[in-house]
Protein backbone atom coordinates (compact mmCIF):
# COMPACT_ATOMS: atom_id res chain seq x y z
CA UNK A 1 0.00 0.00 0.00
CA UNK A 2 3.08 2.26 1.04
CA UNK A 3 4.57 1.63 -2.34
CA UNK A 4 1.10 2.38 -4.13
CA UNK A 5 0.91 5.78 -2.41
CA UNK A 6 4.33 6.57 -3.43
CA UNK A 7 3.97 5.76 -6.61
CA UNK A 8 0.93 8.18 -7.41
CA UNK A 9 2.56 11.04 -5.52
CA UNK A 10 5.36 10.62 -7.87
CA UNK A 11 2.68 10.50 -10.72
CA UNK A 12 1.05 13.42 -9.77
CA UNK A 13 4.06 15.37 -9.20
CA UNK A 14 5.37 13.99 -12.84
CA UNK A 15 2.19 15.35 -14.28
CA UNK A 16 2.03 18.69 -12.96
CA UNK A 17 5.51 19.39 -13.86
CA UNK A 18 4.82 17.96 -17.38
CA UNK A 19 1.77 20.14 -17.44
CA UNK A 20 3.54 23.34 -16.25
CA UNK A 21 5.74 23.03 -18.99
CA UNK A 22 3.53 22.50 -21.49
CA UNK A 23 1.34 25.28 -20.39
CA UNK A 24 4.37 27.73 -20.33
CA UNK A 25 4.37 29.95 -23.74
CA UNK A 26 8.13 29.91 -24.30
CA UNK A 27 7.72 33.21 -26.57
CA UNK A 28 5.92 35.07 -23.47
CA UNK A 29 7.93 34.02 -20.64
CA UNK A 30 11.32 34.56 -22.75
CA UNK A 31 10.62 38.47 -23.93
CA UNK A 32 12.87 40.26 -22.34
CA UNK A 33 10.85 43.41 -23.68
CA UNK A 34 7.37 42.48 -21.84
CA UNK A 35 8.92 40.46 -18.43
CA UNK A 36 12.11 42.16 -18.09
CA UNK A 37 15.66 41.40 -18.12
CA UNK A 38 15.96 40.25 -14.14
CA UNK A 39 12.98 37.84 -14.39
CA UNK A 40 13.51 36.21 -17.80
CA UNK A 41 17.38 35.41 -16.41
CA UNK A 42 15.54 33.85 -13.28
CA UNK A 43 13.13 31.76 -14.94
CA UNK A 44 16.47 30.61 -17.22
CA UNK A 45 18.31 29.89 -13.65
CA UNK A 46 15.18 27.83 -12.64
CA UNK A 47 14.55 25.11 -15.37
CA UNK A 48 18.23 25.10 -16.49
CA UNK A 49 18.74 23.62 -12.89
CA UNK A 50 16.13 20.61 -13.39
CA UNK A 51 17.88 20.24 -17.14
CA UNK A 52 21.26 20.22 -15.06
CA UNK A 53 19.63 17.33 -12.74
CA UNK A 54 18.47 15.65 -16.06
CA UNK A 55 21.39 15.87 -17.42
CA UNK A 56 20.12 17.99 -20.88
CA UNK A 57 21.81 21.17 -20.50
CA UNK A 58 21.93 22.64 -23.86
CA UNK A 59 25.23 23.87 -25.35
CA UNK A 60 25.33 25.66 -28.59
CA UNK A 61 28.30 27.30 -29.93
CA UNK A 62 30.64 25.70 -27.39
CA UNK A 63 28.68 27.85 -24.78
CA UNK A 64 27.08 25.86 -21.71
CA UNK A 65 23.50 27.48 -21.01
CA UNK A 66 24.80 27.97 -17.57
CA UNK A 67 28.14 29.77 -18.54
CA UNK A 68 25.76 32.05 -20.44
CA UNK A 69 23.18 31.97 -17.83
CA UNK A 70 25.87 33.75 -15.70
CA UNK A 71 27.56 36.07 -18.19
CA UNK A 72 23.98 37.56 -18.31
CA UNK A 73 23.88 38.02 -14.75
CA UNK A 74 27.83 39.61 -14.60
CA UNK A 75 26.33 41.93 -17.57
CA UNK A 76 23.15 42.70 -15.23
CA UNK A 77 25.30 43.68 -12.57
CA UNK A 78 28.12 45.90 -14.76
CA UNK A 79 25.54 47.48 -17.20
CA UNK A 80 27.56 45.74 -19.94
CA UNK A 81 25.58 46.02 -23.16
CA UNK A 82 27.49 42.52 -24.79
CA UNK A 83 28.35 39.53 -23.24
CA UNK A 84 30.96 37.05 -23.69
CA UNK A 85 30.53 33.74 -21.77
CA UNK A 86 33.04 31.42 -21.06
CA UNK A 87 33.99 28.10 -23.35
CA UNK A 88 32.50 24.95 -22.21
CA UNK A 89 36.09 23.63 -20.94
CA UNK A 90 36.22 26.89 -18.94
CA UNK A 91 39.84 28.09 -19.74
CA UNK A 92 38.75 30.82 -21.81
CA UNK A 93 36.58 33.51 -22.97
CA UNK A 94 34.86 31.99 -26.29
CA UNK A 95 34.47 33.63 -29.61
CA UNK A 96 30.76 34.19 -29.22
CA UNK A 97 29.88 37.68 -28.52
CA UNK A 98 25.80 38.41 -28.03
CA UNK A 99 23.74 41.31 -26.75
CA UNK A 100 22.50 41.49 -23.26
CA UNK A 101 18.85 40.85 -24.26
CA UNK A 102 19.09 38.68 -27.14
CA UNK A 103 21.32 36.37 -24.95
CA UNK A 104 19.16 36.17 -21.56
CA UNK A 105 15.89 35.37 -24.00
CA UNK A 106 18.23 32.34 -25.70
CA UNK A 107 19.54 31.49 -22.78
CA UNK A 108 16.21 31.19 -20.94
CA UNK A 109 14.36 29.74 -24.45
CA UNK A 110 17.46 26.64 -23.95
CA UNK A 111 16.57 26.06 -20.54
CA UNK A 112 12.66 25.25 -21.31
CA UNK A 113 13.12 23.57 -24.28
CA UNK A 114 15.32 21.01 -23.11
CA UNK A 115 12.93 19.77 -20.40
CA UNK A 116 10.26 20.15 -23.18
CA UNK A 117 11.86 17.81 -25.88
CA UNK A 118 12.64 15.51 -23.06
CA UNK A 119 9.17 15.29 -21.94
CA UNK A 120 7.77 15.20 -25.77
CA UNK A 121 10.36 12.40 -26.87
CA UNK A 122 8.80 10.30 -24.20
CA UNK A 123 5.99 9.58 -26.63
CA UNK A 124 7.44 10.29 -30.04
CA UNK A 125 10.93 8.40 -29.64
CA UNK A 126 9.36 5.29 -31.21
CA UNK A 127 8.47 7.02 -34.93
CA UNK A 128 12.48 7.03 -34.92
CA UNK A 129 13.29 3.51 -34.93
CA UNK A 130 14.37 1.98 -37.64
CA UNK A 131 12.66 -1.47 -37.98
CA UNK A 132 9.29 0.58 -36.28
CA UNK A 133 7.11 -0.30 -39.51
CA UNK A 134 7.51 2.24 -41.59
CA UNK A 135 9.07 2.07 -44.61
CA UNK A 136 11.66 4.79 -45.46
Amino acid sequence: MKKLINLTIAATAALTFTTSLHAMDEKKDCDVKANGIEKVIATANKYNAEAKKKGLEFRRLNVNNSDLIKSVEEAIKTGAKEVNPMHFKGKKKSKTKLETNYAAERACKFAITALTQDEEAKTTWRLAVPGDGYKY
